[in-house]
This record gives structure tokens, C-alpha cells and sequence, in this order.
């Protein structure tokens, strides 16, 4: 999402995709960002990149599309929380979705220097 287009948007809970009806699934891996579409809404998950903070799709277990067509029962986040290493810090979040044919874990890995955020965002866009 550009920083501009931030304004269409509102930030929710990834657990708010629990019932929702996934119709189309954009996964984008040079930006880092997923982008999940019911019949009549947009879902953006991603980081706001800053100064010094690197946060990106680790990986994605399991077939993602098949999400599509069934209501999600399951949308969970966890945390590691932050761990210190030398000189820096990093943070490892799991999602994990599912319906009745398929469960996936998103998993995403920030680091920064300890002043940066690390987190995963993720917006509902607002309707026009």
C-alpha cells in the first residue's frame, strides 16, 4: 500500500477475516505485502517500512488459493514477541488461516535496530 493510499483504509484484527468469503488472493512477494478481496471488500496485510526496520514474508505454508470459496474458520496471529540479538532485534509473526478444505500459516520476520517498529499491518479498506 503507498503510504498516500493510507487514508482509504482502516486498520483492523486479522481475526476479522474469521466468516468473510475469500474471493481473490494476491500474494505479492517483491513488495511484501497480501491482499485478500471478498464480494465487496479489500483486505491489505503488509508493513509501512521506516528508517531502519526490514519487515517481509518469510513464508507461506500450504496452497494459499485454496482459501478461496469457503468461509475462513480460522484467523489467528501469534508472536514470538521481540528478541535482542547483539545488536539489533527481530520479531517472527505467524498467521494462521483456515477453512474447511485447508490450513495455512503466513509466517513474517522484522528486524530493526530496537527503535522500529517490527510489526504486521493489516488494513480493511474503507468504502467509497
Amino acid at each position: 500500500m503507498e503510504y498516500s493510499g493510507r487514508n482509504n483504509y482502516e486498520e483492523i484484527e486479522f481475526k476479522d477475516l474469521k466468516g468473510q468469503i475469500l474471493t481473490q488472493i494476491e500474494v505479492d512477494q517483491i513488495n511484501d505485502t497480501i491482499k485478500f478481496y471478498t464480494s465487496d471488500k479489500e483486505y491489505w496485510m503488509g508493513h509501512i517500512q521506516d528508517c531502519c526496520e526490514s519487515v517481509y514474508i518469510k513464508d507461506i505454508c500450504g496452497p494459499i488459493q485454496e482459501l478461496i470459496g469457503s468461509p475462513i474458520t480460522l484467523a489467528e496471529e501469534r508472536s514470538n514477541g521481540t528478541e535482542k540479538n547483539t545488536y539489533d532485534t527481530c520479531t517472527w509473526t505467524f498467521y494462521e488461516i483456515a477453512n474447511k478444505n485447508v490450513s495455512i500459516t503466513i509466517t513474517w520476520y522484522g528486524t530493526s535496530n530496537g527503535y522500529y517498529s517490527e510489526a504486521v499491518e493489516f488494513y480493511k479498506k474503507k468504502k467509497e
